[in-house]
């Protein structure tokens, strides 16, 4: 059967039925995007293929302004590519997924976003994201300021899920932006079964050019292909290790959702509108910062090896309502008056922390801890690496809510 990329097939093997498009196959296998969103691999051998419908002739290098692309005035928006699972394959000597694709090869693999904005590729770091370090924040940060700088109308960020909340925390408070910054990333391969790359990118192509100028994070809302979440990069956390919907909001609704079949957008919460602030950009950080999680019977000397090893600041992962055994006190009093910060946060995640309840709370605060509020622990650390990076007060900005990181009520 002849037939190529971009084709509309059906092919019939062992009484089963794979009707899709013909999409990019490392292997001997037929891989078909279906109309459920699922990727099927088929082994063509013994198979009935039947050609439904051609993709159309391939179109020459123009050499004139694209007329109509101009009459539609589609707005620019610019992939930065960081590597992850949304820009990777799998690798079939090893089995295992690498990093492998460019922002280009994003858009080549997924047409639809041209339809939706003029795209322009770029790749800052090819790596997966338990790879990314704190100096890389730094350099995103100012290519995401450059791109806004010479006119994106919106900037897509493709990450890998596993610090992606780290990273989206980090912009959060590095920039301030006048059009939408939207970390997007995959659970699951291009080349796979049941990826979910295609249509969170296509999601995340329609907030980049919406009027939400925050930074965001917009990945499946479920676990079917109906519609993806918007969330604040402050506010969200991946609760899953797996699954396609292991992105939610924690301590708040999302900004809203985007319909898949639709591309409508429902906002639920306020946000920055489009144009409604200069770019700015902070992008100093001190990244000898430590989060440290209390566990019971842990040796208060976890806190003096910080404290002696030149350690900047200090977030604690603490018990309920921000609690640590009484013996870890005198630490945290010789960490602040050694001029190390010391945040207090909470393993419970949902909730705020209040050490004015119990007397072990009242102790921290007398040792001069700083409440973290309803800040998520790697949030208060990326706020304090941020914060120490700037000239200013540390305990001001510490308290202050700065990119959607605590709710309102902390505030009263």
């Amino acid at each position: 059967m002849d037939f190529e990329l971009g084709d509309r097939i059906r092919i019939e093997k062992d009484g089963n039925t794979y009707e899709g498009v013909v999409m990019p196959s490392n292997t001997d296998h037929i891989v078909v995007k279906m109309v459920s969103g699922y990727n099927a691999g088929v082994d063509p051998e013994g198979a009935n293929i039947t050609l439904l419908e051609k993709a159309g002739p391939k179109k020459a290098p123009k050499t004139k302004p694209d007329k109509a692309k101009e009459q539609r005035k589609l707005p620019k928006v610019t992939i930065l590519s960081t590597g992850g699972t949304i820009a990777s394959k799998v690798d079939y000597r090893t089995g295992a997924v690498t990093a492998q694709f460019s922002a280009d090869d994003i858009v080549d693999a997924i047409p639809e976003l041209t339809e939706i904005a003029d795209i322009n590729g770029r790749v800052i770091y090819n790596i997966l994201s338990e790879n990314m370090k704190t100096e890389y924040w730094t350099d995103l940060a100012g290519a995401v300021a450059q791109e806004i700088e010479k006119g994106a109308d919106g900037i897509i960020i493709a990450h890998g899920t596993d610090t992606m909340m780290y990273s989206a925390a980090a912009l959060s408070f590095m920039l301030k932006t006048p059009v939408p910054i939207v970390f997007v990333g995959s659970q699951r391969s291009a080349d796979r079964p049941s990826s979910d790359n295609a249509m969170n990118a296509i999601c995340a192509t329609k907030v980049a050019v919406s009027d939400i100028a925050e930074v965001c994070v917009v990945m499946h809302d479920t676990t079917c292909d109906d519609r993806c979440a918007i969330h604040f990069g402050t506010k969200v956390r991946k609760m899953h290790t797996s699954r396609r919907d292991a992105f939610q909001s924690i301590n708040s609704d999302p900004i809203g959702y985007i319909d898949h079949s639709t591309h409508k957008i429902e906002t639920i919460l306020p946000f920055s509108k489009r144009g409604s602030q200069k770019l700015e950009l902070k992008n100093t950080l001190e990244p000898k910062c430590a989060l440290v999680k209390f566990v019971p019977g842990a040796d208060p000397d976890v806190l003096s090896y910080y404290i002696d090893s030149g350690y900047k600041g200090l977030v604690i992962e603490g018990t309920g309502l921000g609690h640590v055994s009484t013996d870890w006190i005198p630490n945290i009093k010789r960490a602040t008056e050694s001029g190390i910060p010391v945040i207090m946060t909470s393993q419970c995640l949902n909730g705020r922390v209040c050490d004015r309840v119990y007397d072990t709370g009242r102790d921290i605060l007398k040792a001069g801890a700083i409440e973290g509020e309803d800040m998520l622990p790697e949030v208060a650390l990326v706020k304090l690496m941020w914060a120490l990076g700037q000239n200013d007060d540390v305990e001001e900005i510490m308290r202050s809510n700065i990119g959607h990181e605590m709710t309102d009520s902390t505030l009263k």
